[in-house]
């Protein structure tokens, strides 16, 4: 029989919205994780207690609109990416399918191993690869079993429980903020593989959601899907942020901080109306992206090219913090507050913007979405 190359689809194929969304995100996991760097004074829920009203209003809107918020919405894209390839390559046959996405696993994983090892502890990346490892069986399930697993996965993760809201007056651990070399790859290679195996559970109701919207290109045809998509949006971004009010206004200090029932209520609603907002994000974008249709702009064209390169984007943010927040670097850990440090966040995002423009104008992919690009397809024919 005849046979044919597989390869990655070109980049001015692509539909705008997956990567607005993705640029327009990747602000937002900026937002999320560079506050946690910050030490010298009681935190709680990873934000210092004794800012200025100033940083009371910059961590109500962080944790309102940001936190949880932001990868719910890269699961999901994840996904719907996953149901691109599987549609661009199902006739190769189903096994040669799976390989496929078990090579793009591995790329993530390895990766994703070395980020958390030399970078950043919190890595996602080896997370995502697990998941898609996992994942790659899940693309052939029927259309209701999608729905139906991530709504149980949806209820699972918003069961009381969580513990990760707690005043604190230690430092970081050794793993974020390490004194040398060696104690940051030995601090990491205890956190990273955990992240990376328990990572999963988190994202896999919005990454078979996105199967199920991918398979009907939700995103990229929302004439067809307008309602849907208002809806969504309208209703996940609006649960989102009635549903973080109980932690935003406790960590901006408007509100006293409950006891531990409470906390272990208010902490999952956070969480959990947080992959909504994320559902209501994407939604949001593509509904954007269509009403854009071929007006688009510099600043569209380079958010755009940011999320086409989110993988080197990312991986640029946390050059950044590792330069910024490391003892034996920089170490501005205790000096800046979250204001400023949410300052920081959005410069680093404007100079990967600026970063992913000046590659799209030359043609150039970023050189992480090369490697596993070339990690996955290869010269193989299938």
């Amino acid at each position: 029989m005849p046979t044919r190359t597989s390869e990655p689809t070109a980049v001015t194929a692509r539909a705008l919205a997956p990567d607005l969304a993705r640029g327009f995100m990747l602000l937002f996991i900026a937002l999320a994780n560079s506050h946690y760097f910050l030490s010298g004074r009681p935190v709680l829920g990873g934000y210092p207690r004794d800012g200025s009203s100033l940083d009371a209003a910059v961590t109500w809107l962080i944790a309102t609109f940001v936190d949880g918020r932001a990868f719910p919405m890269f699961g999901l894209l994840f996904g719907y990416g996953v149901a691109h390839m599987v549609r661009r390559h199902a006739a190769a046959g189903p096994r040669a399918v799976r390989r496929l996405l078990w090579r793009r696993a591995l790329a993530l994983i390895v990766i994703g191993a070395l980020h958390g090892l030399l970078l950043y502890a919190g890595d996602i990346l080896a997370a995502y690869g697990v998941l898609l490892f996992l994942g790659a069986w899940t693309v052939r399930w029927k259309d209701g079993r999608l729905p139906a697993t991530a709504a149980l996965f949806f209820v699972l993760c918003a069961l009381p429980g969580d513990d990760s809201l707690s005043i604190s007056t230690d430092p970081p651990d050794a793993a974020l903020l390490p004194p040398d070399v060696a104690t940051a790859v030995v601090e990491r290679a205890h956190m990273t593989p955990w992240i990376a195996l328990l990572g999963p559970l988190g994202f896999l109701c919005p990454f078979l959601l996105g199967l199920w919207a991918g398979r009907r290109r939700i995103l990229e045809r929302p004439e067809g899907y307008g309602t849907l998509l208002r809806v969504t949006a309208s209703v996940g971004i609006g649960a989102a942020v009635l549903g973080a009010q109980p932690v935003s206004l406790m960590l901006a200090g408007i509100t006293p901080v409950p006891d531990r029932p409470a906390l272990e209520l208010i902490g999952p609603l956070h969480d959990a109306t947080g992959v909504l907002g994320g559902l209501g994000y994407a939604a949001a974008v593509a509904l954007l992206a269509h009403g854009l249709g071929n007006r688009r702009g510099k600043v569209v064209e380079a958010v755009a090219a940011t999320g086409q390169r989110s993988m080197t984007c990312y991986l640029a943010q946390s050059v950044i913090w590792t330069l910024v927040f490391t003892p034996f670097l920089l170490d501005l850990s205790a000096d800046l507050t979250v204001t400023s440090t949410a300052v920081l966040a959005l410069a680093t995002w404007t100079a990967t913007v600026l970063l992913a423009h000046h590659l799209h104008r030359r043609g150039r992919r970023g050189p992480f979405e090369v490697l596993v690009r070339g990690v996955t397809y290869g010269r193989r024919r299938v």
